[in-house]
């Protein structure tokens, strides 16, 4: 999305500031119809359909957003709306991710209301944030950074600017809007206005070289008035707001705020000198892929934090502010591709510390969420072959065979309290998620449980170790009762296909009294989306497979399968369509995975980030759900980019899987360098021949057992034709170039 068309985006969808300290919906709603008018509406399109469908230009964005601009690994997790305001103290669960006992916004005097023009990052790698609100003859524009200097501590900042927006002079009154229920205590002095909360010994809250005066406005908003200003096209207002993190006393940050283009500098400086990886690994990937790609290595770096001296990979700043088993295994992968070995492993050591005594490992999801204990396994697998170091997980045996047996105890439990589980031989009832509240016979604890249990037991087997807790059997014993059971359970769609639904017939659910209250077809279906892959649990033909596939695409909205999650009425889960770009990716899919993808960056907001879950275009029935930034979506964003190169399918490597046209478009080369796999590192790059006569790839692969099979497509995208290989041997399959496993390192061209 180039630079004009984000403006005319943020331009035309209005915004209207709200009134309390829980962040307004009638801004969302006041922007819908403007949205409509620029033909950002349903763009659906045929899978193999690679314009419009694959073009990455924010076209089904939230028209209400939130994004943090503090430094990695930061405590305070400051947050900026879609209007320039600040948000701040969100408590977490309970509260909503958009209840803030602090908000501050800015606006003018004036009659006219505020509409935003534009909000935009300077760049995906720098999160200072610039906002400018329009009013008919003038404009205000924010800029937002994080500050940290040694002699100040933590401070976030807002340059303040009233620029007309025609000749002559104009008189313009800024304001600052406080919503809080708290006393607010208003002091100057010297040039300084400081406001504190509560009582006049209070820390700071704000400090500003902006004389303001205070009108009380309703219960929570007072509203601060600055001196009345004369502003012409060369002589602009201009005011510095400071508000200290750390309590700091007003001493701390005077000397800053009469130097605010200094302290930009500064900030604007240390992010340049940021670099999404870490190590010897790199990425050059083209356009807006690679935009969202350095997004997301930021937003998975802003929120991670420190707890008890080592580095947690925390999914959001507000109510997923905490660690979670299964978003966090998809984070450490992402860190482990991105470089970040050391703190990935500590994410696994304090993934591994919610193990309980009775063997089982829960976290923010609750006790009846046994998955988390599967997924802490397959967890503990893949860091291992990542790191190419087994140490760890050899060490973690006795915690494994722990585990194991706490999974047994929950088939016997299921056997003997009677339930629909139990009589199929399954784990008990439990809390199926994504969808699925509440205690249910229900297969999403299963068959992400069988993803663990085969990647431990596969493990064991290759290192030589003794079956831990019986996992062998039981995995065995368990996988066959649940394909037993899908033989019962699966269902005709609609449509004219069979699906696996992830809640059991006879579950009291599906007949609840008001239809209303009844699953959708494909809730819950993201954990089976897990099993399948990186799971492996099937083959690509099973009809559990299929149906699977045949459901997400039957039920795809905006380029993605939609009402998967907790809004099952007009809402959509955009993350949830990386998951199922990955099948598609894995089951050889490779339009539907590149539409898909493409789906889900589109559901991000221009600051690249994303909700957990929004409505539909135009729907009437769903609201924004849970925290934004939410980073599973960072993490999904970077697996994929990585899977498009060089997807691990078993003991398979797949290389260049998702390239196609889109891709090339840019004659720009693409590369992963330094990238662990189950196989060692690799190097792969991609680059144009001269005048643009074909592609080159190459491949590299360091210390690790060698692939059974090393595969390239005979067809690059649509239009170029392999045509030679050196340093190995290749001999076709079909569509498939099958390339000598054992070769560490080779080129192939493919050319029109």
């Amino acid at each position: 999305m180039n630079e004009s068309t984000r403006r005319k985006f943020l331009r035309e969808a209005g915004l209207t500031l709200g009134s309390a300290a829980i962040v307004s919906r009638s801004s969302t709603l006041a922007r819908a119809s403007s949205m409509a008018e620029i033909g950002l509406e349903n763009q659906d399109s045929s899978p193999g359909d690679q314009s419009p469908a694959a073009a990455i230009d924010f076209r089904y964005s939230p028209l209400s957003w939130q994004t943090v601009y503090c430094f990695p690994d930061d405590p305070f997790k400051s947050l900026v709306g879609d209007h320039g305001d600040l948000r701040y103290w969100n408590p977490g669960r309970p509260a909503g991710a958009q209840y803030f006992p602090q908000i501050v916004e800015f606006s003018l005097l004036g009659m006219e209301s505020d509409q935003v023009g534009t909000q935009r990052l300077e760049s995906p790698g720098i999160p200072i944030i610039h906002t400018r609100i329009d009013r008919p003859e003038a404009f205000l524009e924010l800029t937002t950074f994080a500050t940290r200097r040694p002699a100040e501590g933590r401070v976030d900042n807002v340059i303040l600017e009233v620029r007309p927006r025609m000749a002559g002079a104009l008189t313009a009154v800024p304001l600052v809007l406080l919503k809080t229920r708290r006393e607010a205590k208003l002091q100057t002095n010297s040039g300084v206005t400081v406001l504190r909360l509560d009582d006049e010994k209070a820390p700071p809250f704000l400090v500003t070289d902006a004389p303001l005066t205070v009108r009380q406005v309703g219960m929570v908003e007072r509203e601060y008035r600055m001196r009345a200003a004369v502003i012409s096209e060369g002589k602009p207002f201009r005011c510095f707001l400071r508000l200290p993190q750390e309590g700091q006393e007003v001493d701390k940050v005077l000397e800053g705020l009469t130097k605010p283009q200094q302290l930009l500098a500064e900030v604007r400086e240390y992010w340049q000198n940021w670099k999404p990886c870490e190590g010897q690994v790199s990425f050059q990937i083209p356009g807006p892929q690679g935009d969202f790609l350095v997004a997301s290595a930021r937003n998975i770096q802003q929120a991670r934090e420190e707890k008890a001296g080592k580095l947690a990979f925390e999914v959001g700043p507000t109510v997923y502010r905490t660690v979670a088993i299964v978003d966090g295994h998809f984070l450490l992968e992402a860190a482990r591709y991105l470089g970040y070995d050391a703190a990935a492993q500590q994410g696994l050591e304090i993934t591994w510390n919610h193990q309980e005594a009775d063997g089982g490992v829960f976290a923010a999801a609750g006790h009846a969420h046994w998955k988390d204990t599967g997924i802490a396994l397959f967890t503990l697998v893949r860091q291992a072959e990542l790191s190419q170091d087994w140490s760890y997980f050899r060490a973690m045996q006795p915690q494994v065979v722990q585990a194991v047996k706490f999974l047994v105890s929950l088939r016997e439990k299921a056997r003997s309290d009677g339930s629909i589980n139990g009589r199929y031989g399954l784990l008990a009832p439990g809390y199926g998620d994504g969808g699925l509240g509440g205690i249910h016979s229900e297969f999403t604890n299963t068959v992400w449980v069988l993803a663990g249990l085969k990647a431990v037991v596969e493990a064991a087997d290759k290192l030589g170790l003794a079956d831990p807790g019986g996992a062998k059997q039981f995995y065995q014993e368990l996988r066959a009762a649940f394909l037993a059971a899908a033989r019962q359970e699966m269902r005709r769609h609609p449509e004219g296909f069979d699906y696996l639904p992830m809640l059991a017939k006879e579950d009291p659910l599906w007949s609840a009294p008001d239809e209303w209250d009844r699953p959708r077809p494909q809730t819950g279906q993201w954990a089976l989306s897990h099993a399948i892959y990186p799971g492996l649990v099937f083959d690509k033909d099973d009809p559990i497979v299929q149906g699977h596939i045949r459901l997400m695409q039957s039920c795809t909205q905006e380029d993605i399968p939609a009402e998967t999650g907790w809004l099952p009425h007009g809402g959509l889960w955009p993350y949830n369509g990386a998951f199922v770009a990955h099948v598609y990716l894995w089951a050889g899919l490779a339009d539907w995975a590149r539409r898909t993808f493409s789906g889900f960056l589109n559901h991000a907001s221009p600051l690249y980030c994303w909700w957990e879950e929004q409505p539909v275009r135009g729907s009437l029935t769903a609201d924004l759900h849970a925290d934004m930034p939410h980073n599973w979506a960072s993490a999904e964003c970077i697996l994929y980019l990585r899977h498009m190169l060089a997807l691990e399918d078993g003991q398979d490597l797949r290389l260049l899987a998702g390239i196609g046209d889109s891709e090339l478009a840019s004659g720009e080369p693409l590369a992963w360098l330094h990238s662990p796999t189950r196989f060692g590192r690799i190097d792969v790059s991609l680059e144009p021949l001269d005048r643009h006569a074909g592609w080159r790839f190459k491949f590299q692969r360091g210390a690790g057992p060698a692939p059974a099979n090393v595969q390239l497509p005979s067809t690059l995208a649509s239009g170029w034709r392999f045509a030679k290989i050196t340093g190995a041997e290749v001999r076709r399959q079909g569509n498939v170039l099958m390339v000598t496993p054992t070769a560490a390192s080779w080129e192939a061209v493919w050319r029109a």
